[in-house]
């Protein structure tokens, strides 16, 4: 007897490449939705079939749902700054939706939505966040943060409106190996373990390695519950320890200048003129905005009903300057 495909979208980058090694440890047979003009070296000499489409062509994703028995939703459009806001709405939230839609039409058992806790409530007091931590849009600073909470809360709706069998991981700020765009807080190690971040501003993260992040993922579609939530991070660091660690990784001294996040509001104002000619932008005013609060979560949900066990922060800092460096994006 054939064994149904598990369909991952996403799968070409950083977390989903991550998924995908570990969708075919335990023995899947997966299927990847790409894009046909997608960067796909994160699967190179990897056994799985791939069919390409996009989150905005709902013919394609009608085609990749068919036959499936899981689906695992990672894709996501995953920038601060993008010079068209609209177009990452229509990918992270229709999209989404779309995609729940086909796969129930199409008989599938269970569907793993990646949410962000970019979705969820900060504490006023920095203490750790959880999943019930409240929020309103309104207090949401940034489009891609916005377009990860309403994607969220469509997903919620399609699970008691539509009886859509969902379960939602919320992944903290992943790190590690693979991370080839790189992602915004790989670029930021990227950059400390080069030596090119010499002031901080008093912040701080949720870090996990993308290996934990993509075992939490098997472990919300084995075991988790449907229409709930698990935050999948690790430790809450201030951004100063967070250079530390990369500094110690790298060989290099940390950065010692505490800059006010004021200071740097019209670094940022640059920064975004500058991108409309095609410059990234290194900081932006949602940069800044975020910046404001300590964005640290609680995986306490994920460990005691998931089996949950990320590794310490040291360990996905170490792995993510090793590969930066193997990979020619890190001096040696």
């Amino acid at each position: 007897m054939i064994t149904p495909p598990t369909l991952l979208t996403g799968a070409t980058g950083f977390v989903g490449s991550a998924v995908v090694r570990a969708l075919l440890a335990r023995g899947h047979r997966v299927r990847a939705l790409a894009r046909p003009n997608s960067d796909r070296r994160n699967l190179q000499g990897l056994d799985l079939e791939i069919t390409e489409g996009d989150l905005s062509d709902p013919a394609s994703l009608a085609r990749a749902v068919q036959g499936c028995r899981f689906v695992l939703h990672v894709a996501a459009d995953y920038r601060i700054w993008v010079p068209d806001p609209e177009a990452m709405l229509r990918a992270n939230v229709d999209g989404t939706v779309a995609l729940l839609r086909a796969a129930h039409a199409a008989g599938v058992e269970r569907i793993v939505h990646c949410s962000s806790v970019a979705a969820l409530g900060l504490m006023p007091d920095g203490t750790p966040a959880t999943e019930d931590t409240q929020v309103t849009e309104a207090a949401i600073a940034g489009i891609y943060k916005k377009s990860k909470y309403r994607a969220e809360q469509a997903v919620l709706a399609l699970v008691r409106d539509e009886g859509i069998p969902a379960v939602i991981v919320n992944p903290a700020a992943p790190i590690g190996p693979r991370d080839i765009k790189p992602t915004p807080t790989g670029r930021m190690i990227a950059d400390a373990a080069a030596g090119r971040m010499p002031a901080y501003i008093d912040t701080g993260l949720c870090v996990v390695h993308v290996d934990d992040v993509a075992e939490g993922h098997l472990l919300a579609l084995e075991r988790g519950r449907i229409g709930e939530r698990y935050i999948l991070g690790s430790e809450n660091l201030s951004l100063r320890d967070i250079l530390a660690l990369v500094a110690a990784a790298s060989g290099r001294r940390p950065p010692s200048i505490r800059l006010p996040a004021g200071l740097l509001w019209p670094v940022a104002l640059a920064c975004e003129g500058l991108a409309r000619f095609g410059i990234e932008p290194m900081v932006t005013r949602d940069h800044l905005r975020m910046a404001r609060k300590k964005m640290y979560f609680s995986s306490a949900k994920a460990i005691a009903e998931l089996g949950y066990t990320p590794r310490p922060a040291q360990a996905a800092i170490a792995d993510a300057v090793a590969w930066f460096r193997a990979n020619g994006m890190v001096p040696a």
